[in-house]
């Protein structure tokens, strides 16, 4: 069992830049990918980045790739989300998620087995 508690929200001006942190239980973590989502109001859960367990690979939405980094931490049993040049159209709670099925695609929301409770992020025009 993981437990999963992301931190780092807020509102931002467009433009400018925030780092969510998820922060994991168990001493497991460095096995496992780890993947960030998130969701507009009215809108389904969008990937937006995933890492594998050593860190060495790294997925990114097409909405995102180049503003957006992600890592990880093993010792400190966190993975990060470094979002640069924010737009209004980035607002959304965003999840992370853990655990990932064998052969998954990185890219869907049931692929992983744990998740976070979301952190609100808002930017403004």
């Amino acid at each position: 069992q993981v437990q999963l508690v992301e931190s780092g929200g807020g509102l931002v001006q467009a433009g400018g830049s925030l780092r969510l942190s998820c922060a994991a239980s168990g001493r497991t973590f460095s096995s496992y990918d780890m993947g960030w989502f998130r969701q507009a109001p009215g809108k389904e859960r969008e990937f937006v980045a995933a890492i594998t367990s050593s860190g060495g690979t790294r997925y990114y939405g097409n909405s995102v790739k180049g503003r957006f980094t992600i890592s990880r931490d093993n010792a400190k049993n966190t993975v990060y989300l470094q979002m640069n040049s924010l737009k209004p159209e980035d607002t959304a709670v965003y999840y992370c998620a853990a655990d990932l099925a064998p052969g998954s695609t990185w890219r869907e929301e049931y692929e992983y087995r744990y998740w976070g409770q979301g952190t609100q992020v808002t930017v403004s025009s």
